[in-house]
């Protein structure tokens, strides 16, 4: 599915990435762990061609992505949820949803198939729909920005830090919506940064930890069950 073949990134003259080969097969769910400013971010960034200056291959579905960019790779079946949700203002809720399907050209139909989905997965995005980007608040954008991941990641979805900063109600609401995606999509694999793994206990499949720059396997994953 995903593999990182000796990746190794800098960020301001500091190398953040080591050296790091990992393969994400089909169907899993990762957790990878590490402490604030380990380079979870930037590992998750560099997966989906937001970090051009690296060395090292990404190859997805046997294809080398070095020089495809991070819109490309929406088209691949690859969806991100950054930390900062980076949500259209403008937009309301459901476009915000639907743009990244409309950007790589799906039909109608399609997109409107794919929301369908995604609001059986999320449901609290039902009555957020017509509202503006603008006013939601934290918590809520970042379950419009799982919502999104899940729109355009038929294959893989990426999220970073999705707790961070969630209260107690939506931190379960987006843990119970992360079980119903693995559920309808038991092909998709799933990788999630998060510094508190306590907050993954109940999702991953396997843990690892990134720590000096570097992947490492955990004994502390969690199975789950389809």
């Amino acid at each position: 599915m995903l593999t990182l073949e000796a990746v190794s990134a800098t960020l301001a003259n500091v190398q953040v990435l080591r050296g790091i080969s990992v393969r994400f097969g089909r169907g899993a769910t990762v957790a990878i762990v590490g402490r604030n400013g380990a380079g979870k971010t930037t590992l998750l960034r560099l997966m989906m061609g937001c970090m051009p200056k690296h060395t090292g291959r990404v190859i997805f579905d046997g294809h080398d992505l070095s020089s495809l960019p991070a819109r490309g790779r929406a088209g691949l079946g690859i969806g991100y949820a950054p930390e900062d949700r980076v949500l259209f203002p403008s937009f309301s809720v459901e476009g915000n949803l639907r743009f990244p399907c409309e950007v790589i050209g799906l039909a109608q139909r399609a997109v409107d198939a794919r929301l369908a989905e995604t609001l059986a997965i999320v449901p609290e995005l039902e009555a957020m729909l017509p509202r503006s980007a603008a006013a939601l608040s934290g918590g809520q954008g970042k379950m419009v920005a799982l919502g999104r991941a899940i729109m355009a990641g038929t294959k893989l979805v990426l999220l970073d830090e999705p707790f961070q900063g969630l209260a107690p109600v939506l931190a379960t609401q987006y843990g119970t919506s992360l079980q119903r995606l693995i559920r309808a999509r038991p092909e998709l694999c799933i990788v999630i940064t998060e510094s508190n793994r306590s907050l993954l206990k109940n999702i991953p499949s396997e843990t690892l930890v990134l720590e000096r720059g570097e992947l490492q396997r955990s004994d502390a994953a969690t199975p789950h069950s389809h």
